[in-house]
């Protein structure tokens, strides 16, 4: 085991270097968790507008089924999706187990209820006396709706950067559809930045499994930034 100082200095190698493997995994997780993103926030948006801003049966529900959704652990997603994809599975003729499309799928079902909550959260924060406003002035039921959702906005890029951080920070969920796959060479197929740190500290290679910790620390904390800087300027 290589010394502490020792595997810093190789891991920073490692990433100033562009180290092809490095860049393969870190390529991988971005497009399935970018992807499971665009996909989750759409969905959750309507679903949090639904909830937070209208009546209709079944809405307690539904909200009681977002709630639950957002505690439940990643692996029994992971599993639910795999037995569905799975050969035997009503899906299982799609042929998508153990590729980047149930990555993707498994990360959506994880996020999406986590996205709803947060962005709910920020709708039923929204101060009724704004909607009511804009109603006195002359309103559609549109734009009350849409002025109310303006003021949340922070809230639901809050949301959007918690779903974007538990997806690309998901270990069970995707290893269990995508199989951590790699191709020779040391190519990435399935292989994410935290399967990969969980693989490449089970061989030793404690560096690159440090490199690989490091460029994640760097991704969810940039954007934690970016969006502070947005509340800050508070322009959109």
């Amino acid at each position: 085991m290589p010394s502490l100082l020792s595997a810093v200095s190789q891991a920073f190698s490692m990433i100033v270097s562009l180290d092809s493997y490095l860049l393969s995994v870190v390529g991988v997780s971005l497009r399935v968790s970018g992807m499971a993103l665009v996909i989750s926030v759409p969905l959750s948006a309507l679903v949090a507008a639904l909830l937070g801003l209208a009546r209709f049966p079944g809405r307690n529900l539904l909200r009681t089924l977002v709630n639950t959704g957002m505690g439940v652990p990643s692996v029994i997603v992971g599993l639910v999706v795999l037995l569905l994809l799975s050969r035997s599975g009503p899906f299982g003729g799609l042929g998508l187990l153990w590729t980047p499309t149930a990555m993707v799928i498994s990360q959506c079902v994880l996020i999406t209820p986590l996205i709803t909550g947060v962005m709910l959260s920020a709708l039923v924060g929204v101060d009724r006396a704004i909607s009511e406003a804009a109603h006195a002035l002359g309103a559609s039921r549109l734009q009350r709706v849409l002025t109310v959702i303006r003021e949340a906005r922070f809230g639901f890029l809050t949301a959007v950067i918690a779903g974007f951080g538990r997806a690309i920070s998901e270990v069970g969920s995707v290893l269990l559809v995508g199989g951590n796959i790699v191709f020779p060479h040391g190519v990435s197929y399935t292989r994410t930045l935290t399967t990969a740190i969980v693989v490449e500290t089970r061989k030793g290679q404690f560096e690159t499994a440090l490199a690989l910790g490091i460029v994640l620390i760097v991704i969810v904390l940039s954007l934690n930034l970016l969006a502070s800087r947005l509340q800050r300027r508070g322009s959109w």
